[in-house]
């Protein structure tokens, strides 16, 4: 006995015509008649006329005020990216000063020696010809910082940047200035704590792959919230995972996999909060995830004194 089908959805404003296209932002069944362009899909002439009204009054998709230059944060982060790398090649001692390391390490003078049995700085200073590059957890905090915005190798830099420049612009003009600024931020943040608890206590860090990695999760949540194709963006993801974890030897994986974890969490927590009190549940939810990731570091950092 054969099973009876599906009734095949209907126009909600044309119920007398079927339809399987939806629109792309409320989701409701819309004929040929009611689709509309967008930049990603259709839309219902009833989404058409609600972002049209978003638009006059200055009102970003996901809450916010609508950025009237979106480029204009990632050049500005662009900019600073490029002044500490100016920085560190006129001072190549401050690569040790602004990278990340959890629990600081004993150098040779003049080399990039490591010795790994001298774990205490007063040991280490001791030593005829030895260094004591300062950690986190003695006396560095600034570390967690500073590192998201140091590079020392050109190519790494331009890679870093070339991520910001494509991905900042879209982003920013979907979620608005402040809340692209947190999630770049609080992704570098999170891939440093990534870093705190995973990598080798005295070995160093530093980029912006951790921020960069956020923004590739953030635009990967952000197209499947509207329903758009995400194979290309997984592709792309993928290979840059595959990478990572090929190169581990001279890539922090750990920075990579935080940022991208902390992206992916930021992001949906921006895009899937509920209109209703909006903006209250994501600065909430955006002002969690930098507390607990302040204590998380804070608690390691302890571990390692």
């Amino acid at each position: 006995m054969s099973q009876p089908t599906e009734a095949a959805p209907v126009c909600y404003r044309h119920t007398d015509r079927e339809t399987w296209i939806r629109c792309q932002r409320c989701e409701r069944p819309i004929c040929p008649d009611c689709m509309n362009s967008a930049a990603v899909g259709f839309q219902c002439p009833s989404c058409v006329k609600e972002g049209a009204k978003q638009t006059r009054t200055g009102v970003a998709p996901y809450g916010g005020t609508r950025s009237t230059n979106p480029a204009l944060t990632s050049f500005v982060l662009i900019a600073m990216n490029v002044a500490v790398w100016v920085m560190i090649q006129a001072r190549e001692h401050l690569v040790d000063v602004l990278s990340l390391t959890p629990a600081g390490r004993c150098e040779a003078i003049g080399g990039r020696t490591f010795y790994p049995g001298i774990v205490s700085e007063s040991v280490c200073n001791a030593q005829g010809g030895a260094s004591w590059v300062a950690g986190v957890a003695n006396g560095a905090p600034w570390q967690i910082v500073t590192s998201i915005f140091a590079h020392q190798q050109p190519v790494h830099l331009l890679l870093n940047m070339m991520v910001l420049y494509f991905l900042g612009p879209q982003l920013e003009a979907i979620l608005g200035r402040s809340r692209f600024l947190s999630l770049y931020l609080l992704s570098g943040l999170t891939g440093s704590v990534a870093v705190m608890l995973l990598s080798d206590p005295h070995g160093g860090t530093l980029g912006a792959s951790g921020a960069g990695f956020g923004l590739m999760g953030a635009l990967l949540v952000v197209a499947h919230k509207v329903g758009a194709d995400t194979q290309q963006i997984l592709v792309w993801l993928g290979i840059n995972v595959a990478f990572t974890f090929f190169a581990s030897s001279y890539i922090s994986w750990q920075g990579h996999l935080g940022g991208l974890v902390g992206g992916l969490l930021i992001s949906a927590l921006i895009v899937y909060a509920p209109k209703a009190n909006r903006s209250l549940v994501q600065w909430s939810g955006l002002g969690t995830i930098a507390i607990v990731s302040v204590a998380l570091i804070v608690v390691r950092a302890a571990a390692l004194t």
